[in-house]
């Protein structure tokens, strides 16, 4: 009977002594304070928002609580909080709770939260960011499945070095077959710490003088439009330049050291830019609230983002529900980076990083072409609905550190027989200024010392049209399934959708190849797309070194 009361009374001290597993209705001196929550930023009407709340108390006791159910807001509706798990902190502490959604109207979002017995309502404002839309929106957006991507490097494509030395070869660009401008930064850079790089953005929301006004942006965009090709912006959002007047303004939107100090991204070795805190909500929507500006102001078609591989990924989910939900536009929204959640979170397009390492090495190392075949799965990861990747023979980075088309394909021959692959096995291509002239010049960073000689070259120029042309003139090529038949040496693969199919086969090697056909492409009639010409197949084929064949049904 004594040992019965003792471990009775042992048992009873140890519940007295467990914490609960939640505190409501278990604290008595418990007390919110609502009057005194703060947001971390003011939602934006129409945008996604990202943030919390900080909800201050009195006479917590240290128990544990869990994640509470999602509270709707109120008033506006749009928005809905969610308590975080934790512990409340002895005698005083903060509740915080995350906030998230698009809010639909200007307001207050109301919520009405209750803890521990105790309840009340807070508050968050939603403001309008309405812009007045210059001209009207481009109702005639390229598909992502169709696109054939221009990137203009502004300082290098004009003797002006400027928008309107863009404006006055439209045409030019249009006559090659893209319909896709893509403009390299256009904004003020920075000063302090700067080295005239065009990704060291002073302001968001202004031109940079070297390049012209906005009057200039919109005659260029304007005069696209009539052409029936789109224009995107490049957008760095990952940091700014150190003179950037967010760091005066809102120091706490940068990342810093325990001394304060502005620091530049991490691991990068880029010292001219400072790196941004994306877990200030404020920054984020401001951010967000720039790009909008440029839609309405400028009439722009999208953006491709620079280093998107910076930015964590629920930040890319809050920019792009918010870009998507401007109704007026279709947007093309471009990923230069190669994360596989690009896709998962709503970009049209990322970029082919593996796939110009392995072809360079193809070229170079004689890696086998056949690695191209895994890249068609692994770059595609998570990709639906037609979104793509970006391929291309050089950029505005790679030209000046790895060297021009000419330099790592093997001349003119060699680089169309590379072109063809990047045209129309399984990507959107992109051609970078002056690569359609054949440039055998590097153009190297700050891009001020050589502009573009648009007058070497024709027969180049011609090639690359006609290659663009088929693409854009052939639904199989931009949508059909691909089944590959390459070797060790030769890319070769059929494109096929509906009644339309096309045979292509690139010689990668400096050197002739016997190639065998594949039965189904074997002893068949077909038109040549490049010559009109009719040709019959055998069962082998001799290409010489550095040559394609396009064959279609």
């Amino acid at each position: 009977m004594k040992h019965f009361q003792i471990l009775f009374f042992l048992f009873v001290i140890n519940l007295s002594c467990k914490k609960p597993e939640n505190p409501e209705n278990k604290l008595s001196k418990f007390s919110l304070n609502c009057e005194a929550a703060t947001a971390s930023a003011s939602a934006l009407i129409g945008e996604s928002f990202i943030g919390f709340f900080t909800v201050p108390y009195s006479g917590g006791d240290g128990s544990d609580y869990n994640d509470s159910a999602s509270i709707s807001s109120t008033s506006v509706t749009g928005l809905s909080i969610i308590l975080q798990s934790g512990s409340l902190a002895k005698e005083k502490g903060n509740l915080i709770y995350n906030v998230s959604g698009i809010p639909t109207t200007s307001g207050s979002a109301n919520f009405a939260i209750s803890i521990a017995g105790q309840s009340c309502n807070i508050s968050l404002p939603v403001k309008s960011t309405e812009f007045i839309q210059y001209g009207t929106p481009f109702s005639n957006v390229t598909d992502k499945q169709d696109a054939t991507i221009y990137q203009v490097n502004i300082r290098a494509f004009s003797s002006q070095g400027n928008l309107q030395g863009v404006i006055a070869r439209l045409d030019s660009i249009k006559a090659l077959g893209a319909n896709v401008i893509y403009l390299m930064p256009t904004y003020p850079l920075g000063i302090l710490k700067g080295i005239n790089s065009p990704y060291c953005i002073r302001d968001y929301k202004s031109i940079n003088p070297e390049f012209g006004n906005l009057t200039d942006l919109r005659d260029l965009v304007d005069a696209a439009h009539s052409k029936n090709m789109s224009v995107i912006m490049d957008w760095v959002a990952n940091h700014t330049s150190y003179d950037h007047e967010w760091i005066s303004d809102h120091k706490d939107w940068y990342l810093q050291d325990a001394a304060g100090n502005v620091l530049p991204p991490p691991g990068t070795g880029w010292n001219d830019v400072a790196q941004l805190n994306f877990n200030k909500s404020a920054m984020r929507l401001e951010m967000i609230n720039s790009m909008k500006y440029w839609v309405y102001k400028a009439n722009i078609d999208g953006f491709r983002f620079d280093f998107s591989d910076g930015p964590p990924v629920d930040f890319w989910k809050q920019t792009i529900d918010t870009l998507r939900n401007i109704k007026s536009h279709k947007l093309l929204l471009l990923a230069e980076g190669n994360r596989s959640n690009h896709f998962t979170v709503g970009f049209d397009f990322t970029f082919g990083f593996s796939f110009f390492s392995q072809i360079k090495n193809i070229y170079k190392n004689n890696l086998s072409v056949i690695n191209i075949n895994s890249l068609n799965n692994t770059e595609y990861l998570n990709a639906t609905s037609g979104q793509q990747v970006v391929r291309y023979l050089t950029n505005h980075d790679v030209n000046g550190s790895d060297g021009t088309p000419l330099e790592l394909f093997g001349g003119f021959k060699g680089s169309m027989a590379g072109f063809v692959v990047v045209a129309y096995m399984k990507s959107v291509p992109m051609i970078y200024s002056g690569q359609e002239v054949g440039t055998a010049y590097r153009l190297t960073f700050p891009f001020t010392s050589a502009n573009i000689n648009w007058n070497v070259n024709p027969a180049v120029t011609a090639e690359y049209k006609k290659v663009i042309a088929f693409r854009n003139a052939n639904e199989a090529i931009r949508r059909g399934t691909l089944l590959s038949y390459s070797t060790i040496d030769v890319c070769a693969f059929t494109k096929e959708l509906g009644t339309e199919k096309v045979f292509v086969v690139s010689n990668l090697r400096n050197k002739s190849i016997n190639f065998t056909l594949p039965s189904s492409v074997a002893n068949t009639t077909w038109t040549n797309a490049m010559t009109g010409a009719s040709e019959t197949t055998t069962t082998e084929i001799t290409l010489e070194p550095f040559t394609y064949l396009v064959l279609k049904n």
